[in-house]
């Protein structure tokens, strides 16, 4: 396997865990953005910078609530305690709030915590930057706990 398939298959599994966490708390979930296109088109988006290539993972209602969400694993990182968030990411995930307001894009981290793209702006954009500039570093204690933005898991009649 490719690192692309490796990280594409820890991704696809988080996605995963990530729609069960939202259909337990009462969610309809469908999966978008590019996951869900043939691989010709995904190849090809592989070799654009179009910001289809960060489209959400996911797309959610309940009730006349809408969301989408982009489920970021391997994070928090395991020593530093933050989130590390391309730069990419970010500004595609701003324009993509802007264009379909107010529909918000939450970002999932693999701990099942919560931040939008403006947040992690916010909060990193006086802060000491990954050395590459490539990155946003935002530390875990910032984000929201999963139940606080999606609510609490619904009890099921045994």
């Amino acid at each position: 396997m490719t690192q692309w398939q490796d990280r594409k298959s820890v991704g696809d599994l988080h996605e995963q865990h990530v729609a069960a966490a939202l259909r337990a708390r009462g969610w309809t979930v469908h999966p978008c953005g590019q996951g869900t296109y043939p691989e010709a088109v995904r190849e090809a988006l592989r070799r654009t910078r179009s910001a289809l290539r960060q489209f959400p993972d996911l797309i959610a209602a309940r009730g006349s609530d809408i969301v989408t969400i982009d489920a970021k694993d391997h994070m928090p990182s395991t020593t530093t305690g933050r989130y590390s968030i391309s730069a990419t990411a970010i500004h595609a995930g701003l324009h993509f709030t802007a264009f379909h307001a107010p529909t918000p894009l939450y970002y999932v981290f693999g701990d099942l915590k919560v931040l939008t793209p403006a947040e992690v702006l916010h909060y990193t954009d006086h802060a000491l930057r990954h050395s590459s500039g490539s990155y946003h570093l935002v530390s875990t204690y910032r984000a929201h706990p999963f139940d606080d933005v999606f609510g609490s898991a619904v009890a099921r009649a045994a």
